[in-house]
């Protein structure tokens, strides 16, 4: 899991996730590449789990409801079926 990844499944800037893959509790990497360090996603879940609990897992918001509200409720007319 590198850090796009790690920003994606947070919900977090890129600044941020580099602030919080920087603190001393974060997994260490698994793999350090000339492109960005790696780390495993097992690990970086538990953590995760363990430091944001209250921020995981982060779904993604409902879709507004459709239809039934009071302005359907008006008897139809001209322009209205």
């Amino acid at each position: 899991m590198g850090a796009h990844e790690i920003r994606v499944r947070l919900g977090v800037s890129r600044q941020r996730a580099y602030q919080l893959t920087s603190r001393k509790d974060f997994p260490a990497p698994a793999v350090k590449l000339a492109m960005g360090n790696v780390w495993l996603a097992v690990e970086v879940e538990m953590w995760i789990n363990t430091c944001r609990p209250a921020r995981s897992p982060r779904r993604e918001p409902s879709p507004a409801p459709t239809g039934g509200g009071p302005a359907d409720d008006r008897p139809a007319g001209p322009g209205r079926p």
